[in-house]
C-alpha cells in the first residue's frame, strides 16, 4: 500500500510522481506524494516539488537535500488524513488540510497542516504551510475544515 494512506498500491499512486513519469495533477496529489517521499526518504523529489518562492530554494540544494534526508530518515510516517483540499483561487493559490501521523523514537510528533500550493508551469510545487499540534487545538485533529482551522 502507499504511505499516503489513498488505499492504492505505492506503484498505481505516487511512484509514477517519485519517478518522475508524471507530474501530480492536483495539489492534493502533490501533498500526499510528498508525504510518502518523507515516508520513503526521497529527498530529492521534496526538493523537486519546493515551489521557486519556497524560502528553502534560496539555499544549496546539496544542503537542503542533505537536511531533508537525515529529517526524513529520523522519523516514522505510519499514516495520512486528508481533511480538506481548495481548488486553485484566482491567485493560483491551491489548498490542502492534513493530519500528518509522524513519530521520532517513538514520540508522536504529528500535526496538522494547512498547506498552500502553486503550479510553476511544470507541475504543483509545495509553497509554504501553517501547522499546528494536535494539544494546540480545541478539537480532534481529523474533525477541522479548512473553514475551521485555527488562524491563531
Amino acid at each position: 500500500m502507499c504511505p499516503c494512506s489513498s488505499g492504492q498500491r505505492y506503484k498505481q499512486c505516487c511512484a509514477p510522481f517519485h519517478k518522475g513519469e508524471a507530474e501530480a495533477p492536483d495539489a492534493e496529489r502533490l501533498m500526499r506524494s510528498r508525504y510518502s517521499a518523507f515516508a520513503l526518504r526521497d529527498a530529492t523529489y521534496l526538493w523537486k516539488t519546493l515551489h521557486p518562492g519556497h524560502p528553502m530554494r534560496a539555499r544549496p540544494e546539496a544542503d537542503v537535500v542533505r537536511e531533508l534526508r537525515a529529517f526524513a530518515q529520523a522519523h516514522q510516517y505510519p499514516g495520512l488524513v486528508v481533511m480538506g483540499h481548495q481548488p486553485p483561487d484566482a491567485t493560483g493559490l491551491a489548498r490542502v488540510l492534513f493530519f500528518a501521523r509522524v513519530f521520532e523514537k517513538g514520540k508522536d510528533q504529528s500535526f496538522v497542516e494547512r498547506s498552500d500550493f502553486r503550479h510553476d508551469g511544470t507541475g504543483w510545487r509545495y509553497l509554504d504551510g501553517v501547522l499546528k499540534l494536535p494539544r494546540e487545538l480545541k478539537v480532534p485533529p481529523e474533525s477541522l475544515t479548512l473553514a475551521t482551522f485555527p488562524e491563531d
